[in-house]
């Protein structure tokens, strides 16, 4: 059911994969829910195709642009203005890669080359969306920025590896650029901490099903689904939010409050 919380607004959203991506569910919410958007990923990611599938449903253009550069991001915030005819109220951010998860090196033995990719691409590129933004003066009086976390930021998860430092460092750049995009535009920035999720990226972690297993069994709702997570953006772009800024929100069924549930003893006394 669509209520119209994002008529008239204007979002970029940046990672939408494929169909089981979060961002791809959120775009489709927003749409329904009368936004107007443009979408982005990686120039390798756009080889894939799928976005186009996206992009047609939506009514959306789509323009490449690489987290990491500025210059890129500086084209995209251009052309999406351009296509707006004005600011942006709200972006999706998205984005995590890891070459050590994807090479399968333990968290003692990382490649710290390669983890400096991880941290760039995964955490420092909401700084560098936010930086841009703000030197362009890109977004609206209480615009709404969320970026996809997870709970290894708080809590060890041994196979989340260094992905659990790039959400930590995601979580710290949210709390502190979200200050000083509030006192200067009364931006909104936080993070949306999501349940274990299939989405092809998430597949890549080693022991991703004993995550989700283990995650449905302590959360007293379950795990949250990919097309709720997408709800629960919608509510945050919306202007039913309006002052909720810097915080990390938990949209996990309650798993982040939950010592240990019935369901977890009874497997662990089988």
């Amino acid at each position: 059911m669509a209520y119209n919380l994002l008529k008239g607004k204007k979002g970029i959203i940046f990672g939408a994969l494929d169909e089981k991506s979060i961002a791809w569910k959120t775009a489709l919410r927003c749409h329904e829910e009368g936004a107007q958007l443009v979408l982005t990923n990686a120039p390798v990611a756009l080889r894939m195709g799928e976005i186009n599938k996206l992009a047609e449903a939506v009514n959306a253009p789509v323009i490449g642009a690489d987290v990491t550069n500025m210059d890129d991001l500086k084209k995209l915030f251009e052309e999406s203005m351009k296509h707006f005819g004005g600011g942006i109220d709200f972006i999706l951010h998205s984005i995590g890669m890891s070459l050590n998860v994807r090479k399968g090196k333990s968290y003692t033995e990382i490649d710290y080359e390669w983890n400096k990719k991880t941290l760039d691409i995964s955490s420092m590129s909401l700084h560098r969306v936010l930086r841009t933004a703000w030197d362009m003066d890109a977004l609206t009086e209480g615009a709404s920025v969320v970026a996809l976390t997870y709970i290894a930021a708080q809590r060890t998860f041994p196979d989340y590896n260094e992905m659990a430092d790039a959400k930590a460092l995601l979580e710290s750049v949210t709390r502190s650029f979200g200050y000083y995009y509030g006192v200067k535009k009364k931006v909104r920035v936080n993070t949306v901490s999501q349940s274990p999720t299939r989405t092809t990226a998430g597949s890549g972690v080693k022991g991703f099903d004993g995550f989700i297993s283990y995650a449905e069994k302590m959360s007293p709702l379950g795990n949250a689904s990919a097309d709720q997570c997408a709800d629960y953006c919608v509510t945050l772009f919306s202007d039913l939010t309006k002052m909720v800024t810097m915080q990390n929100l938990f949209h996990d069924g309650g798993f982040s409050f939950t010592g240990v549930t019935e369901a977890v003893i009874n497997q662990m006394e089988k």
